[in-house]
């Protein structure tokens, strides 16, 4: 399956932008887009080229992509999905959980990986994706969330900051989004992938760095 993209050009990225969205009739929040600049020929100048993809699109094209991967591996499932804050999330269901998901979550992680690959492949973005087999991701960011809050409470205490694990873009965001309400605390991404964590720091304010 090919993901459905629509191609606008204009003289300014912005002209473009507007023109493709009241098009299609969404919002930037509800489309992944790339442009590029096209060089113009003598006497003639140039203008931008916008790719656009509604998260919509996106959507049906990773679940039948999906479908695909899983039917594959000689596994039935059902899939669940909704958009939510530009995230797609996806449920799946089968009698194979165990072999989804894999020894703490790296099948699961690695399906994901792909499918966010094949979306950059066709439209030069990665979407917001959550995958998820019944509720195990659901269980282990609720866990994330109180590991991050207990360690915040204790840097409050000692004033001394704290590194955590190594953790992928969705877990650094869980950890993020976590913290922001807590005053005197900061949090800060650090290293590259696939060694990037997160710093929990005591600050004078409650200003919070985000990635």
């Amino acid at each position: 399956m090919e993901l459905k993209i629509h191609e606008y050009e204009g003289k300014t990225l912005e002209e473009v932008k507007e023109e493709a969205f009241a098009d299609l009739k969404v919002t930037d929040k509800e489309v992944l887009y790339k442009s590029e600049e096209k060089k113009g020929k003598l006497f003639k100048a140039g203008s931008v080229v916008l790719k656009v993809a509604t998260i919509k699109d996106i959507a049906d094209f990773i679940k039948e992509n999906l479908k695909e991967l899983i039917n594959n591996m000689g596994i039935e499932v059902q899939l669940e999905s909704n958009i939510r804050d530009e995230q797609i999330n996806i449920k799946m269901y089968s009698d194979n959980n165990n072999i989804l998901i894999g020894k703490n979550g790296q099948t699961l992680n690695a399906i994901q990986k792909v499918l966010r690959q094949q979306v950059y492949n066709q439209i030069g973005k990665y979407p917001y994706i959550l995958l998820d087999v019944e509720n195990y991701k659901e269980k282990k960011m609720g866990n994330l969330e109180r590991m991050a809050k207990r360690t915040a409470k204790e840097v409050l205490k000692s004033h001394v900051d704290v590194t955590l694990d190594d953790m992928n873009s969705y877990e650094r965001r869980v950890v993020h989004n976590a913290l922001t309400k807590f005053k005197n605390i900061s949090t800060l991404s650090e290293g590259e992938e696939p060694h990037r964590h997160i710093v929990i720091r005591y600050v004078e304010n409650n200003d919070t760095e985000e990635e």
